[in-house]
């Protein structure tokens, strides 16, 4: 079945078993994020100390932080993806768009959720329409836009399509939500360690914790994305067999005898799309 766009198989198809998203390499990863996340935990919770002016609170940090940075990330996958498929139309470059889109959407909830939570502990209440907060509801609602054009289009060409133009508008926002604290008056803080006077406010365990913490939530983003694209291409090929079992079964009651296809069946590919695109 034409679709109008390249496809090729998911990344792993040689060491995943069929009908699965597993792998070697993911198995790895997520035992890696296990392992890491009880660190963070014990780390979060009883290692590191508490602040001195936020006290108990600024645990969340070790939470709220590490999400913000993982789903930046995404949206900037997003938008490379959604860039590469305007420009090659490869069936690679959506699902990858489509799959970090997700991945963002969760992590910019919960950055919300714990910004929330940080909010009432610190400033007395959960929101305020203060420019930071406002800009990041705004990215997860443009996220949820994306993924709601994808639903409502059936076809696959169209749902690519409009979702990638939606893609676009994701690092400008992210560039409103990071300088918002600059840019206007905000109740958010102003940046803590990358700041361009060098006075970092945060150090020690401490700091070593919230790296770390950000360094688990990337591996966590590379496991989620992996899993999601095969998911999404096992999508995609179920999408085209339905369809060819309903033309199919058109064409059995009109008496029209099914179409043989003798062309020879390529050998599947384990990396990227045509082109190189990957």
């Amino acid at each position: 079945m034409s679709t109008g766009t390249t496809t090729t198989s998911p990344p792993g198809d040689d060491v995943a078993p069929h009908g699965s998203t597993g792998s070697r390499a993911t198995r790895i990863l997520g035992v890696l994020t296990l392992v890491g996340s009880a660190l963070v935990v014990w780390l979060a919770f009883i290692a590191t100390p508490a602040d001195r002016v936020q006290g108990e609170s600024v645990r969340l940090l070790y939470l709220h932080v590490p999400s913000v940075t993982v789903a930046y990330l995404a949206c900037g996958i997003t938008f490379v993806a959604s860039a590469m498929w305007l420009w090659k139309r490869s069936e690679w470059w959506d699902i990858v768009g489509s799959s970090a889109a997700e991945i963002a959407s969760v992590f910019t909830a919960v950055t919300l959720l714990t910004g929330m939570v940080w909010g009432q502990a610190t400033w007395g209440t959960a929101w305020e329409w203060d420019p930071r907060l406002t800009s990041t509801l705004f990215l997860f609602l443009l996220l949820v836009g994306y993924q709601a054009l994808r639903a409502a289009a059936p076809d696959r060409d169209a749902r690519a399509r409009r979702s990638a133009v939606v893609g676009l508008l994701l690092i400008p926002n992210i560039v409103v939500v990071n300088r918002s604290v600059e840019w206007w008056r905000s109740l958010h803080q102003d940046a803590t360690l990358f700041r361009t006077d060098l006075d970092f406010r945060i150090e020690g365990l401490m700091l070593f914790t919230w790296m770390f913490a950000t360094v688990v939530g990337l591996v966590l983003l590379a496991w989620l994305l992996i899993h999601r694209f095969r998911v999404g291409w096992l999508a995609n090929r179920a999408e085209e067999r339905r369809l060819d079992d309903a033309v199919a079964a058109r064409r059995a009651e009109g008496g029209v005898p099914p179409v043989v296809d003798l062309a020879p069946t390529a050998a599947p590919t384990t990396g990227s799309g045509t082109g190189g695109d990957a």
